[in-house]
C-alpha cells in the first residue's frame, strides 16, 4: 500500500480527535490523506471542521436505508469510491456494520478514554467512562488506541497514554486531561499502523 494512504474519519460529535489528525497530516506526522469524514450525525461539529479543510463529508444513518442490510451496502460503496484504505473512528457512537470490519480487518482504529481492558464495552463512553474511574478510585487513568472488531472496545491494543487521577478531580477535569493524552498518541498509533511499526 503505497503512502500516504488514504483515512476515513468517522465521527458523531465535535470532532476534536479529528482535529488533531488532520493536524499530524500538516505537520507530516501522519503518513495519511484524509479523504472523507463520517458522520452519525448531520449536526456534528466534525462536519464543519472537515468543510473548513474542504474534505468530502457523508453523513450515516441506518435508520435512512430501508434495511441494516441496504444501509451496509451504501456504506462499502462509499468507501469503494473514496478507495479508503484505513478508517479512523474519532468519537463515533455507533457500532461499525460487520461486513466493514471484515472488508477493513486490523485497518480499523478506535481511540477510548480509558485504560482498555478496564472500563470498555457498551454503554461506556465519556463521561460514563471517566465517573466510573472516579467511583472505583483509580490513581490514574488516560487513553487506550485499539485495533476495532465485532465487539466493543475489545480489539488488539495499539498505544496507551496514561495522566494521573486527582483526589478533587470531577468527570469533566479529567475528562479534559485523557482528551488532551488522546489528541497525542492518536495520530501516533495510526502512523505505527500505516507504517507497520506495531509489534
Amino acid at each position: 500500500m503505497s503512502l500516504p494512504v488514504k483515512l476515513a474519519v468517522f465521527i458523531s460529535g465535535s470532532g476534536t480527535n479529528l482535529q488533531a489528525l488532520i493536524d499530524a497530516v500538516k505537520a507530516g506526522k501522519l503518513s495519511a490523506r484524509i479523504t472523507l469524514v463520517v458522520s452519525s450525525r448531520d449536526d456534528a461539529f466534525g462536519l464543519e471542521r472537515a468543510k473548513k479543510e474542504k474534505i468530502d463529508t457523508f453523513v450515516f444513518r441506518v435508520k435512512d436505508f430501508p434495511t441494516p442490510d441496504k444501509a451496509e451496502n451504501h456504506l462499502t460503496t462509499i468507501l469503494d469510491k473514496y478507495q479508503i484504505d484505513y478508517i479512523a473512528l474519532a468519537g463515533y457512537m455507533k457500532m461499525v456494520p460487520a461486513r466493514v470490519i471484515e472488508k477493513y480487518r486490523s485497518r480499523v482504529t478506535n481511540i477510548h478514554p480509558a485504560l482498555l481492558p478496564n472500563y470498555g464495552g457498551k454503554g461506556m463512553y465519556g463521561h460514563f467512562v471517566h465517573e466510573a474511574v472516579l467511583a472505583a478510585g483509580d490513581r490514574e487513568s488516560g487513553a487506550t488506541v485499539h485495533l476495532v472488531d465485532e465487539i466493543y472496545d475489545h480489539g488488539n491494543i495499539l498505544l496507551q497514554g496514561k495522566v494521573p487521577v486527582y483526589a478533587n478531580d470531577t468527570p469533566d477535569t479529567l475528562a479534559e486531561r485523557v482528551l488532551q493524552v488522546e489528541h497525542q498518541i492518536y495520530p501516533e498509533a495510526l502512523e505505527k499502523l500505516i507504517r507497520g511499526n506495531i509489534n
